[in-house]
Protein backbone atom coordinates (compact mmCIF):
# COMPACT_ATOMS: atom_id res chain seq x y z
CA UNK A 1 0.00 0.00 0.00
CA UNK A 2 2.60 2.46 0.72
CA UNK A 3 4.34 2.06 -2.80
CA UNK A 4 1.01 2.29 -4.81
CA UNK A 5 0.84 5.77 -2.52
CA UNK A 6 4.37 6.66 -3.45
CA UNK A 7 3.43 6.75 -6.93
CA UNK A 8 0.72 8.07 -7.20
CA UNK A 9 2.10 11.24 -5.37
CA UNK A 10 4.92 11.29 -7.80
CA UNK A 11 2.35 11.57 -11.00
CA UNK A 12 0.28 13.88 -9.64
CA UNK A 13 3.20 16.13 -9.10
CA UNK A 14 4.92 15.71 -12.82
CA UNK A 15 1.74 16.36 -14.18
CA UNK A 16 1.56 19.91 -14.47
CA UNK A 17 5.37 19.88 -15.60
CA UNK A 18 4.41 17.22 -18.61
CA UNK A 19 1.62 19.48 -19.51
CA UNK A 20 3.39 23.08 -19.28
CA UNK A 21 6.22 20.83 -21.61
CA UNK A 22 3.65 19.70 -24.21
CA UNK A 23 2.29 22.95 -24.60
CA UNK A 24 5.69 24.31 -25.51
CA UNK A 25 6.03 21.25 -27.91
CA UNK A 26 2.53 22.18 -29.51
CA UNK A 27 3.77 26.08 -30.21
CA UNK A 28 7.08 25.15 -31.34
CA UNK A 29 8.65 27.06 -27.88
CA UNK A 30 10.70 25.87 -25.88
CA UNK A 31 9.82 26.16 -21.68
CA UNK A 32 10.81 29.46 -20.18
CA UNK A 33 11.77 29.96 -16.74
CA UNK A 34 9.17 32.84 -15.60
CA UNK A 35 11.76 34.89 -14.21
CA UNK A 36 14.26 34.77 -17.22
CA UNK A 37 15.90 38.29 -18.32
CA UNK A 38 14.50 38.32 -21.68
CA UNK A 39 11.00 38.71 -19.79
CA UNK A 40 11.94 41.41 -17.29
CA UNK A 41 13.54 43.62 -20.22
CA UNK A 42 9.86 43.17 -22.09
CA UNK A 43 8.37 43.85 -19.12
CA UNK A 44 10.23 47.02 -18.38
CA UNK A 45 9.96 48.15 -21.92
CA UNK A 46 6.03 48.06 -22.17
CA UNK A 47 6.14 49.72 -18.33
CA UNK A 48 8.00 52.46 -19.85
CA UNK A 49 5.82 52.75 -22.93
CA UNK A 50 2.64 53.02 -20.93
CA UNK A 51 4.17 55.92 -18.70
CA UNK A 52 5.03 57.88 -21.90
CA UNK A 53 1.36 57.72 -22.92
CA UNK A 54 0.10 58.17 -19.56
CA UNK A 55 2.04 61.52 -19.46
CA UNK A 56 0.99 62.26 -23.05
CA UNK A 57 -2.82 62.27 -21.93
CA UNK A 58 -2.08 64.22 -18.92
CA UNK A 59 -0.58 67.08 -20.94
CA UNK A 60 -3.59 66.82 -23.10
CA UNK A 61 -5.65 67.22 -20.62
CA UNK A 62 -3.75 70.08 -18.88
CA UNK A 63 -3.88 72.01 -22.81
CA UNK A 64 -7.55 71.58 -22.79
CA UNK A 65 -8.50 72.65 -19.27
CA UNK A 66 -5.96 75.77 -19.92
CA UNK A 67 -8.50 76.60 -22.78
CA UNK A 68 -11.48 75.92 -20.81
CA UNK A 69 -9.80 78.68 -18.28
CA UNK A 70 -8.59 81.18 -21.05
CA UNK A 71 -12.35 80.71 -22.55
CA UNK A 72 -13.97 81.41 -19.05
CA UNK A 73 -11.81 84.28 -18.40
CA UNK A 74 -12.61 85.73 -21.89
CA UNK A 75 -16.25 85.85 -21.08
CA UNK A 76 -16.04 87.05 -17.22
CA UNK A 77 -14.35 89.70 -18.99
CA UNK A 78 -17.12 90.64 -21.85
CA UNK A 79 -19.78 89.95 -18.88
CA UNK A 80 -17.54 92.88 -16.77
CA UNK A 81 -17.42 95.62 -19.76
CA UNK A 82 -21.26 94.54 -20.57
CA UNK A 83 -22.25 95.13 -17.05
CA UNK A 84 -20.10 98.56 -16.99
CA UNK A 85 -22.18 99.74 -20.46
CA UNK A 86 -25.46 98.90 -18.47
CA UNK A 87 -24.68 100.70 -15.39
CA UNK A 88 -23.39 104.26 -17.96
CA UNK A 89 -26.58 103.42 -19.87
CA UNK A 90 -28.57 103.83 -16.75
CA UNK A 91 -30.88 106.50 -16.12
CA UNK A 92 -29.05 109.31 -14.28
CA UNK A 93 -30.47 111.37 -11.12
CA UNK A 94 -31.85 114.53 -11.99
CA UNK A 95 -29.06 116.41 -9.74
CA UNK A 96 -26.59 115.19 -12.45
CA UNK A 97 -28.71 114.87 -15.45
CA UNK A 98 -27.11 116.58 -18.53
CA UNK A 99 -29.54 118.94 -20.46
CA UNK A 100 -31.52 117.63 -23.69
CA UNK A 101 -32.04 120.16 -27.04
CA UNK A 102 -35.43 119.42 -28.56
CA UNK A 103 -35.45 118.37 -31.86
CA UNK A 104 -37.89 120.51 -34.11
CA UNK A 105 -41.39 119.73 -34.34
CA UNK A 106 -40.94 118.55 -38.08
CA UNK A 107 -38.53 115.72 -37.98
CA UNK A 108 -37.49 115.93 -41.83
CA UNK A 109 -36.13 119.75 -41.02
CA UNK A 110 -32.28 119.22 -40.96
CA UNK A 111 -29.36 121.46 -41.55
CA UNK A 112 -28.69 122.00 -44.53
CA UNK A 113 -32.05 122.67 -45.68
CA UNK A 114 -32.34 126.48 -46.13
CA UNK A 115 -29.04 127.24 -47.00
CA UNK A 116 -28.97 129.60 -50.39
CA UNK A 117 -26.21 130.86 -52.69
CA UNK A 118 -27.18 133.13 -55.21
CA UNK A 119 -25.33 134.53 -58.05
CA UNK A 120 -26.17 137.87 -60.35
CA UNK A 121 -24.65 141.05 -61.18
CA UNK A 122 -25.39 145.05 -59.25
CA UNK A 123 -25.71 147.46 -61.74
CA UNK A 124 -23.76 150.14 -59.01
CA UNK A 125 -21.26 147.33 -57.41
CA UNK A 126 -20.67 144.76 -60.51
CA UNK A 127 -20.22 140.90 -60.11
CA UNK A 128 -22.62 140.11 -56.77
CA UNK A 129 -23.11 136.72 -54.86
CA UNK A 130 -24.29 135.65 -51.44
CA UNK A 131 -24.67 133.28 -49.26
CA UNK A 132 -27.77 133.01 -46.35
CA UNK A 133 -30.34 130.76 -44.76
CA UNK A 134 -34.22 130.66 -44.83
CA UNK A 135 -35.90 127.47 -44.07
CA UNK A 136 -39.38 128.15 -44.83
CA UNK A 137 -40.14 124.09 -44.10
CA UNK A 138 -40.71 125.27 -40.56
CA UNK A 139 -43.41 124.72 -38.38
CA UNK A 140 -43.15 128.14 -36.93
CA UNK A 141 -44.91 130.74 -37.78
CA UNK A 142 -41.72 133.06 -37.10
CA UNK A 143 -39.10 130.88 -38.50
CA UNK A 144 -40.23 130.02 -41.37
CA UNK A 145 -40.54 133.97 -42.50
CA UNK A 146 -36.92 135.30 -41.08
CA UNK A 147 -33.91 134.45 -43.23
CA UNK A 148 -30.28 136.04 -43.23
CA UNK A 149 -27.85 136.70 -45.96
CA UNK A 150 -24.00 137.77 -46.29
CA UNK A 151 -23.95 139.62 -49.65
CA UNK A 152 -21.13 140.84 -51.25
CA UNK A 153 -19.68 142.31 -54.86
CA UNK A 154 -16.75 143.38 -56.99
CA UNK A 155 -16.58 145.51 -60.02
CA UNK A 156 -12.79 143.94 -60.59
CA UNK A 157 -13.73 141.00 -62.59
CA UNK A 158 -15.97 142.44 -65.32
CA UNK A 159 -14.14 146.22 -65.24
CA UNK A 160 -13.15 146.11 -68.44
CA UNK A 161 -15.74 144.70 -70.39
CA UNK A 162 -18.18 146.92 -68.66
CA UNK A 163 -16.26 149.80 -69.12
CA UNK A 164 -15.85 149.20 -72.90
CA UNK A 165 -20.02 148.84 -73.04
CA UNK A 166 -20.52 151.90 -71.11
CA UNK A 167 -17.85 154.27 -73.66
CA UNK A 168 -19.79 152.41 -76.35
CA UNK A 169 -23.15 153.56 -74.78
CA UNK A 170 -22.02 157.03 -74.63
CA UNK A 171 -20.42 156.68 -78.18
CA UNK A 172 -17.89 159.27 -79.93
CA UNK A 173 -18.77 162.36 -79.05
CA UNK A 174 -19.02 161.59 -75.13
CA UNK A 175 -21.09 163.99 -72.97
CA UNK A 176 -21.16 167.62 -73.66
CA UNK A 177 -20.38 169.86 -70.61
CA UNK A 178 -19.81 172.85 -72.52
CA UNK A 179 -19.69 174.26 -76.40
CA UNK A 180 -16.18 173.12 -76.64
CA UNK A 181 -15.76 170.73 -73.44
CA UNK A 182 -17.00 167.02 -73.09
CA UNK A 183 -16.54 164.08 -70.98
CA UNK A 184 -15.45 160.64 -72.19
CA UNK A 185 -13.62 157.54 -71.51
CA UNK A 186 -15.35 156.76 -68.49
CA UNK A 187 -13.63 154.13 -66.32
CA UNK A 188 -15.65 152.60 -63.05
CA UNK A 189 -14.74 150.23 -59.76
CA UNK A 190 -17.15 149.58 -57.47
CA UNK A 191 -17.67 147.19 -54.51
CA UNK A 192 -19.75 146.67 -50.91
CA UNK A 193 -19.85 144.09 -48.47
CA UNK A 194 -22.55 143.54 -46.46
CA UNK A 195 -25.54 141.17 -44.34
CA UNK A 196 -28.86 141.46 -44.56
CA UNK A 197 -31.96 139.96 -42.67
CA UNK A 198 -34.60 139.39 -44.58
CA UNK A 199 -38.46 139.19 -43.43
CA UNK A 200 -40.91 137.60 -45.66
CA UNK A 201 -44.40 138.70 -44.65
CA UNK A 202 -46.50 135.98 -46.63
CA UNK A 203 -44.25 132.85 -45.29
CA UNK A 204 -44.27 130.16 -47.90
CA UNK A 205 -47.69 130.52 -49.44
CA UNK A 206 -47.14 130.35 -53.48
CA UNK A 207 -46.11 133.19 -55.63
CA UNK A 208 -46.58 136.06 -52.77
CA UNK A 209 -44.19 134.12 -49.93
CA UNK A 210 -40.87 134.62 -52.54
CA UNK A 211 -41.59 138.48 -51.55
CA UNK A 212 -38.77 139.86 -48.82
CA UNK A 213 -38.42 142.99 -47.01
CA UNK A 214 -34.77 143.13 -46.02
CA UNK A 215 -32.39 145.35 -43.73
CA UNK A 216 -28.90 144.98 -42.43
CA UNK A 217 -25.34 146.93 -43.17
CA UNK A 218 -23.23 147.72 -45.83
CA UNK A 219 -19.64 149.21 -46.61
CA UNK A 220 -18.35 150.00 -50.05
CA UNK A 221 -16.81 152.12 -52.38
CA UNK A 222 -17.27 153.73 -56.21
CA UNK A 223 -14.39 155.21 -58.40
CA UNK A 224 -15.06 156.73 -61.41
CA UNK A 225 -12.41 158.33 -63.45
CA UNK A 226 -13.18 160.45 -66.94
CA UNK A 227 -11.27 162.36 -69.63
CA UNK A 228 -12.26 166.29 -69.94
CA UNK A 229 -11.45 167.19 -73.97
CA UNK A 230 -11.39 170.14 -75.11
CA UNK A 231 -11.35 170.68 -78.86
CA UNK A 232 -11.09 174.38 -80.52
CA UNK A 233 -14.57 174.29 -82.74
CA UNK A 234 -14.65 178.79 -83.64
CA UNK A 235 -12.04 180.85 -81.91
CA UNK A 236 -10.69 180.06 -78.42
CA UNK A 237 -11.26 176.57 -76.48
CA UNK A 238 -13.71 178.44 -73.89
CA UNK A 239 -15.73 177.24 -70.63
CA UNK A 240 -17.15 178.23 -67.25
CA UNK A 241 -16.08 178.15 -64.00
CA UNK A 242 -18.54 179.57 -61.29
CA UNK A 243 -19.81 181.99 -63.85
CA UNK A 244 -16.56 183.14 -64.69
CA UNK A 245 -14.71 182.27 -68.29
CA UNK A 246 -11.68 180.71 -69.06
CA UNK A 247 -9.77 180.03 -72.33
CA UNK A 248 -7.00 177.60 -73.57
CA UNK A 249 -4.80 178.59 -76.16
CA UNK A 250 -4.23 176.28 -79.01
CA UNK A 251 -6.69 173.88 -80.56
CA UNK A 252 -6.60 170.97 -77.64
CA UNK A 253 -6.92 170.92 -74.08
CA UNK A 254 -6.99 167.65 -71.77
CA UNK A 255 -8.01 167.32 -68.58
CA UNK A 256 -9.14 164.35 -65.83
CA UNK A 257 -12.71 164.57 -63.72
CA UNK A 258 -12.43 161.98 -60.68
CA UNK A 259 -14.96 160.79 -57.78
CA UNK A 260 -14.08 159.09 -55.06
CA UNK A 261 -17.25 158.05 -53.01
CA UNK A 262 -16.24 155.58 -49.38
CA UNK A 263 -20.08 154.52 -47.90
CA UNK A 264 -20.95 152.79 -45.19
CA UNK A 265 -23.88 152.45 -43.00
CA UNK A 266 -27.71 151.12 -42.33
CA UNK A 267 -29.90 149.32 -45.62
CA UNK A 268 -33.28 149.13 -46.66
CA UNK A 269 -34.58 147.45 -49.43
CA UNK A 270 -36.97 144.83 -50.82
CA UNK A 271 -37.06 141.80 -53.44
CA UNK A 272 -37.95 138.96 -54.25
CA UNK A 273 -36.91 135.13 -55.13
CA UNK A 274 -39.24 133.48 -57.88
CA UNK A 275 -39.43 129.34 -58.06
CA UNK A 276 -37.80 128.11 -61.24
CA UNK A 277 -37.55 123.81 -61.33
CA UNK A 278 -36.06 122.45 -58.34
CA UNK A 279 -34.52 124.94 -55.81
CA UNK A 280 -33.46 127.36 -58.39
CA UNK A 281 -34.63 130.72 -58.26
CA UNK A 282 -34.65 134.13 -59.95
CA UNK A 283 -33.55 136.84 -57.29
CA UNK A 284 -33.76 140.59 -57.15
CA UNK A 285 -32.95 143.37 -54.85
CA UNK A 286 -33.11 147.02 -55.10
CA UNK A 287 -32.34 149.18 -52.03
CA UNK A 288 -29.98 151.91 -50.82
CA UNK A 289 -27.75 152.70 -48.19
CA UNK A 290 -27.91 155.76 -45.63
CA UNK A 291 -24.59 157.10 -45.74
CA UNK A 292 -23.40 160.42 -44.62
CA UNK A 293 -20.05 160.18 -46.36
CA UNK A 294 -20.06 162.34 -49.33
CA UNK A 295 -18.22 161.34 -52.43
CA UNK A 296 -15.06 163.27 -53.25
CA UNK A 297 -14.82 165.15 -56.39
CA UNK A 298 -12.33 167.20 -58.16
CA UNK A 299 -10.98 168.28 -61.25
CA UNK A 300 -7.52 168.16 -63.02
CA UNK A 301 -7.65 170.94 -65.30
CA UNK A 302 -3.82 171.65 -66.69
CA UNK A 303 -2.22 175.26 -67.37
CA UNK A 304 -0.57 175.04 -70.43
CA UNK A 305 -2.19 177.77 -72.54
CA UNK A 306 -4.63 178.83 -69.95
CA UNK A 307 -6.00 182.07 -69.49
CA UNK A 308 -8.28 184.32 -67.96
CA UNK A 309 -11.00 185.96 -69.30
CA UNK A 310 -8.59 189.18 -69.82
CA UNK A 311 -6.36 187.01 -71.42
CA UNK A 312 -4.09 186.98 -68.55
CA UNK A 313 -1.70 183.84 -68.61
CA UNK A 314 -2.08 181.63 -65.74
CA UNK A 315 0.62 179.98 -64.13
CA UNK A 316 1.21 178.00 -61.24
CA UNK A 317 3.99 179.85 -58.02
CA UNK A 318 4.07 182.94 -60.60
CA UNK A 319 6.07 186.30 -58.90
CA UNK A 320 3.95 188.38 -61.34
CA UNK A 321 1.30 189.94 -59.15
CA UNK A 322 -1.08 189.99 -62.08
CA UNK A 323 -0.44 186.04 -62.91
CA UNK A 324 -0.79 185.36 -59.22
CA UNK A 325 -4.19 187.19 -59.18
CA UNK A 326 -5.39 185.37 -62.07
CA UNK A 327 -4.50 181.70 -61.33
CA UNK A 328 -5.61 182.26 -57.19
CA UNK A 329 -8.60 183.89 -59.08
CA UNK A 330 -9.15 180.82 -61.28
CA UNK A 331 -8.73 178.27 -58.03
CA UNK A 332 -11.42 180.18 -56.31
CA UNK A 333 -13.62 179.48 -59.30
CA UNK A 334 -12.54 175.65 -59.60
CA UNK A 335 -12.85 175.07 -55.49
CA UNK A 336 -16.57 176.94 -55.96
CA UNK A 337 -17.75 174.74 -58.12
CA UNK A 338 -16.49 171.28 -56.90
CA UNK A 339 -18.15 172.65 -53.08
CA UNK A 340 -21.66 173.45 -55.01
CA UNK A 341 -21.11 169.50 -56.51
CA UNK A 342 -20.49 168.26 -53.43
CA UNK A 343 -23.34 169.67 -51.95
CA UNK A 344 -25.72 168.44 -54.11
CA UNK A 345 -24.26 165.26 -53.63
CA UNK A 346 -24.62 165.74 -50.03
CA UNK A 347 -28.19 166.33 -50.14
CA UNK A 348 -29.33 162.97 -51.08
CA UNK A 349 -27.26 160.87 -48.94
CA UNK A 350 -28.59 157.51 -50.50
CA UNK A 351 -25.97 154.78 -52.24
CA UNK A 352 -28.42 152.24 -54.62
CA UNK A 353 -28.01 149.18 -54.62
CA UNK A 354 -29.77 146.88 -57.24
CA UNK A 355 -29.07 143.57 -57.95
CA UNK A 356 -30.51 140.55 -60.28
CA UNK A 357 -29.57 137.24 -60.48
CA UNK A 358 -29.65 133.38 -59.96
CA UNK A 359 -30.18 131.74 -56.65
CA UNK A 360 -30.40 127.70 -55.62
CA UNK A 361 -31.96 126.97 -52.28
CA UNK A 362 -31.48 123.23 -50.47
Amino acid sequence: MKKISILSALIVLSAPALAVEDVHKMYGKEPMDVASPELVAQYEQQTKKADVEEVKKVEEIKEIEEEKVEKVKKIKKVKEIEEIEEVNEEPKSPIFEEPKFEEPSNPKIRFPHGMQFGVGVSATSGLNGFIGYNNKNFDSFWAKRFGIRFDFANMSPIKSKLNKRINKAIGDDGVEIEDALKIDNFALDAKHYGAMIDFYPFGDTWFLGGWRLSGGYFTGKLDLDADIHGTKQVGKIEFELDDKKFSYDGDEMHGKAMIDWKYKGPYAGTGFDLGLFWGFKIYFDAGVVFTDKTAKIDLDIPFDGLRDANGTLIEKDSANPVVKAAYDEFMAAKDKTLADARKEIKDYPYYPIVKLGFMYRF
